[in-house]
């Protein structure tokens, strides 16, 4: 799903309150950690941490950007175990920054722990507790269980182009978890989407 990395888009900036790892954030995409808006960007990821919330510099600097059109990313980082929940942060995002996109979903093992997640698009599951991951076929149990967000992912999508994301019109939310490797790849997927930068 990856493909040319950091160097296909030139300036990307990640801002977040500590607690969201926006600086381990940056370094894996290749990005640099930004306090105040920065309106020279080819892509502004938002990483937030779903047990501390969204602080107002992060909000602030989400509505700063509204005027510029930059593509924007949210990134829910912190997703350690159940107590941790996306969707969850999702709704909180939603009533703070934009409305968000959910492509993907979370889905976790017994004990708790994020190990996949399930594309909206084709219900098709990435499986990250396989190295390399791989992908499969989602069960009639895991249909059921997302339903009402693939509903409404279809719904956000049904109006839009193919270029929606790269022209800062959509906000996609994806759900990352650095130390298991999950999200990584589907946010770099993004980031090689976009035109280069100038």
């Amino acid at each position: 799903m990856s493909s040319p990395s950091s160097t296909h888009v030139n300036r990307i900036h990640v801002y977040g309150h500590a607690s969201a790892s926006p600086q381990a954030i940056a370094t894996t995409f290749g990005g640099q950690l930004a306090s105040t808006p920065e309106s020279e960007s080819d892509l502004a990821i938002f990483a937030i941490n779903p047990a501390a919330g969204i602080d107002n510099p992060t909000i602030e600097n989400w509505a700063a950007l509204d005027d510029f059109q930059i593509p924007r990313i949210v990134l829910v980082n912190g997703l350690d175990g159940h107590e941790l929940d996306f969707e969850d942060a999702v709704m909180v995002a939603n009533r703070v920054f934009d409305q968000l996109v959910t492509p993907f979903l979370v889905l976790h093992d017994d004990a708790g722990e994020p190990i996949a997640l399930i594309r909206m698009q084709d219900l098709q599951i990435l499986d990250y507790s396989t190295n390399p991951p791989t992908m499969r076929h989602s069960e009639p149990e895991h249909e059921e269980l997302v339903r009402e967000f693939r509903e409404e992912y279809f719904d956000m999508m049904s109006e839009m182009d193919e270029g929606a994301f790269a022209a800062g019109i959509i906000f996609p939310a994806i759900p990352i978890n650095l130390a298991k490797g999950i999200g990584i790849d589907i946010v770099k997927s993004y980031i090689a989407s976009l035109p280069s930068g100038s």
